[in-house]
C-alpha cells in the first residue's frame, strides 16, 4: 500500500503497518564435499533465543553423514596434501578476507545465541586474526620441525613432517566460533583434510563459516562440517577406521577414556585440547600444526 515501507526482520521482510506474521526460520544444512546437503536422516533440532523463539532449524547429522564426509575428506587428501605450502597459506588468507567482509553477520549470530555483543565482536576479530596467523606459518613450520640428524654411518638422515591424513574434530561448545576456527586452521594448513562436528549449543556460526569456505577457494572435501548431537556422533568420530587423528576439545573423564579406547581400533592419534582458553595467545602456535603431522625419516648414502 502507498506509504508503507519494508523492514528487515529476523526471518524475512515485514511490511510496516501490516499484521504481524510468523517469520520463516532458516534451515541450516551440513557441508560435505563442497556441497550443502540435508542430513540423510531427515532429522533436525532447533536453536532457540532466550525468549524461547526459534532462531533456526539445524540438521541433526547421522552416522551415515559422517561416513560420507570421511569419504569426501579422503578423496580430497591427495590433492590438498600435494599442494604447495604457499598455496595453502594463500587460501587461508582468502578465508580471512571473506570472513572480514562478513564480520557483522557473525557478530549478530553469536549475539542471537546468547553471547554478549562485546564478547562476540572480540571472538570474530580473533578468528580472523587466527586464520592470518596460521596462513603465515604455512611455509615456515617445516623449517622449525624438520631436521638433519647426526648418524654414525656414511649417510644423510633427514626428518620431515608429512600430514597424517583425515582428521576428525569435535569442536568446543563454549567458544563455538573461535574454537572452531582455531582447530580447523592448523589441521588444513598442514595438508590434512578434516571432518568437524560443530558446537551443539551454538551451531549457527559453523554453518555460516561453511559458506565462507565454499567461496574461498578451499577445494571440495578439504573441510566438511556437520551439526548434530555430540553423544550420538562422538563414537563414530573416534572409531572410524579411515580417520587418522581425532581432536577433541570438550569431554568429561569418562568420555575422554571412551574416545581413547575407540581410537585404538586403528591406532589413530588422539589430541586432547580440553580446557583450552581459545582467546589466549597460547591457543595458537606451530605445535598445533605438528599435532596432526607424521614424521618421515629418510636415509641417503654419502659418496659411492
Amino acid at each position: 500500500p502507498a506509504g508503507s515501507r519494508c523492514l528487515s526482520g529476523a526471518g524475512g521482510i515485514v511490511m510496516a503497518g501490516s499484521k504481524s506474521r510468523v517469520p520463516v526460520a532458516k534451515t541450516c544444512k551440513i557441508y560435505i564435499d563442497g556441497k550443502f546437503p540435508r542430513t540423510e536422516s531427515g532429522r533436525y533440532f532447533t536453536v532457540n533465543a532466550g525468549d524461547g523463539s526459534v532462531i533456526a532449524n539445524i540438521c541433526r547429522g547421522s552416522r551415515k553423514d559422517f561416513r560420507n564426509a570421511v569419504v569426501a575428506a579422503r578423496k580430497a587428501f591427495p590433492g590438498w596434501s600435494g599442494a604447495s605450502a604457499y598455496l595453502r597459506g594463500q587460501i587461508l588468507y582468502r578465508i580471512a578476507e571473506m570472513l572480514e567482509g562478513r564480520a557483522e553477520q557473525f557478530v549478530a549470530e553469536l549475539v542471537l545465541q546468547g553471547v554478549s555483543k562485546r564478547r562476540a565482536r572480540k571472538e570474530v576479530e580473533a578468528s580472523i586474526d587466527r586464520l592470518i596467523h596460521y596462513a603465515g606459518w604455512s611455509d615456515k613450520y617445516q623449517q622449525i620441525f624438520s631436521a638433519v640428524n647426526p648418524v654414525s654411518s656414511p649417510h644423510f638422515n633427514f626428518s620431515v613432517l608429512e600430514p597424517a591424513g583425515v582428521v576428525s574434530v569435535l569442536a568446543p561448545d563454549d567458544s563455538s566460533f573461535l574454537g572452531l576456527v582455531s582447530n580447523i586452521a592448523p589441521v588444513i594448513v598442514g595438508g590434512n583434510t578434516t571432518v568437524v562436528l560443530a558446537s551443539e549449543q551454538r551451531p549457527l556460526c559453523a554453518v555460516s563459516f561453511a559458506e565462507v569456505l565454499h567461496a574461498s577457494d578451499v577445494p571440495a572435501g578439504v573441510v566438511n562440517i556437520l551439526t548434530g548431537h555430540r553423544e550420538e556422533l562422538t563414537g563414530q568420530f573416534a572409531s572410524h577406521m579411515d580417520v587418522n587423528v581425532i581432536v577433541y576439545c570438550d569431554a568429561e573423564a569418562d568420555d575422554a577414556a571412551d574416545i581413547q579406547v575407540r581410537a585404538a581400533g586403528n591406532l589413530k592419534r588422539v589430541v586432547d585440547r580440553a580446557g583450552t582458553d581459545w582467546s589466549k595467545e597460547n591457543a595458537q602456535n606451530p605445535y598445533r600444526i605438528k599435532d596432526t603431522q607424521e614424521i618421515k625419516t629418510t636415509w641417503h648414502p654419502i659418496g659411492g
